[in-house]
């Protein structure tokens, strides 16, 4: 349809008649009203206090019906409408670009309200294509970067392990090693959101013990944190189960232990707490690292994203876009405070196993 075919008014010309005609047959009624009382035997037995609350109630019930017609107009023309498009806006906002407003009218009868609508329709469309295409590049890419990865650092450490390299050529070959582990991780973060942005990775849901689950990835990076000489501190449960998939979950915790250990300077300290209720456990991991601003925080967990810089050799900036993903397919969700020169927090909340479904996993595991 063509945009000079488009009404120029989203109501119709026969409301505005409709309402037209309207207020003239209640002035003309109001007016019989008035000739009642002024001809009619009972009319003019009424005192003038009753005549003036009949007039007033009428005007009254008038005002109330006309307000609420109006009211109801533009609720069906433009706040429901509006309502369905901000809410589809703030899911495509969100990445989800399968989204779809329908016209309000029938093609002939189009307004711009539903041209709008329309071409938003086809923006979002637009949208998942490229989103589309850029998720299949990468895809694609990441694969067949993997066989010469893997043949690079093959070939690295065959030059390492035979010897004969000067210092200076020892440290070119270590360096090959590290930018092609940095690769290959990249590579398999890579794979590993795409799969989980098509949902190609379902959830293997388990019942398990998180706080367990937790402490053992602690313990993978002692080293780590005894080498900047970090103090740790760690508040758990003995037992808090949950039910999610401890594969990916361990994906989360080691994505954020890592961060947290990587933007703490020597000396400082990391504190995890875990706190429970009925229907809720919450982990939260906070460091005394550099902190993130505003900026930062509002884009820490887009993909490729790296706030600082300055520690940008050391990850890809897929780790926090990887975490958000196995949380929002775990029901899960993910908070973050952070100051700058102060330290972050990141809170992650999973939901609690309940009562009954507990006791009857105790009962199977033999677990009292």
């Amino acid at each position: 349809m063509k945009r000079k075919d488009v009404r120029n008014s989203h109501f119709p010309i026969v409301i505005f008649l409709v309402t037209f005609l309207i207020i003239l047959l209640v002035g003309g009624i109001h007016t019989g009203i008035i000739t009642f009382f002024d001809e009619n035997v009972w009319g003019r037995s009424l005192s003038g206090i009753a005549k003036t609350t009949i007039v007033i109630c009428y005007w009254l019930l008038i005002a109330g019906g006309f307000t609420f017609f109006t009211a109801w107009q533009i609720r069906k023309a433009y706040e429901i409408p509006m309502k369905e498009l901000a809410k589809a806006t703030d899911a495509v906002a969100h990445g989800d670009f399968s989204v779809y407003v329908a016209p309000l009218h029938t093609p002939e009868n189009l307004d711009y309200l539903d041209i709008m609508i329309m071409d938003f329709n086809k923006m979002v469309e637009e949208l998942g294509s490229v989103e589309t295409l850029k998720t299949e590049f990468f895809s694609n890419v990441s694969h067949e970067m993997k066989t010469p990865m893997a043949v690079i650092s093959n070939e690295a450490q065959l030059l390492l392990a035979e010897g004969g390299l000067s210092a200076k050529q020892q440290e070119s070959v270590r360096e090959i090693l590290a930018y092609t582990r940095k690769m290959s991780d990249l590579i398999t973060n890579i794979l590993k959101m795409n799969r989980l942005e098509k949902q190609k990775i379902q959830p293997d849901r388990v019942t398990y013990d998180v706080c367990e689950q937790c402490c053992n990835c602690v313990v993978q990076f002692e080293e780590k944190w005894e080498e900047k000489q970090i103090e740790l501190e760690v508040d758990m449960e003995d037992r808090v189960y949950i039910e999610a998939d401890p594969t990916l979950m361990e994906l989360v915790w080691n994505n954020l232990l890592s961060n947290a250990v990587k933007f703490t300077d020597p000396g400082g300290k990391i504190t995890i707490k875990e706190m429970s209720d009925e229907r809720d456990v919450a982990i939260s991991i906070m460091d005394t690292g550099c902190g993130m601003d505003e900026t930062t925080m509002n884009h820490i967990f887009d993909k490729f994203y790296q706030g600082d810089t300055s520690h940008a050799t050391e990850g890809n900036g897929l780790g926090m876009a990887l975490v958000l993903r196995i949380l929002q397919l775990s029901d899960g969700d993910i908070t973050v405070k952070s100051t700058e020169g102060v330290g972050s927090t990141f809170v992650v909340t999973l939901p609690k196993l309940s009562n009954n479904t507990l006791h009857d996993f105790k009962k199977s595991k033999n677990i009292f």
